[in-house]
């Protein structure tokens, strides 16, 4: 009978063990899994902005040097090319 009791006893704290085993790693993957989550969506944001930043910024210079070369052109007495896309005066299309 001794046994049996130790048995059962034994049985019960493993059930137990088991069930706050499991709880934590409920809680723990339900609160870890959102800093995680927030902390990747942030960088990702912060990617995204300076990769706009850095857009602009190229075509801010793009334009600028493009200014300055049809600037030079006209001094020399060239005559700058129309820019992609515009429409020129001679073009026979509709």
């Amino acid at each position: 009978m001794v046994s049996y009791g130790l048995v059962a006893k034994a049985a019960s704290t493993v059930f137990t063990g088991l069930v706050g085993v499991s709880a934590y790693e409920v809680l723990k993957k339900a609160v870890g899994a959102a800093p995680v989550h927030r902390a990747a969506v942030t960088a990702t944001e912060w990617g995204l902005r300076g990769t706009r930043r850095a857009e602009v910024a190229a075509e801010s210079a793009r334009l600028k040097v493009a200014d300055v070369v049809a600037e030079a052109r006209d001094r020399i007495g060239e005559e700058v090319p129309a820019p992609v896309g515009a429409k020129a005066e001679d073009d026979d299309c509709c």
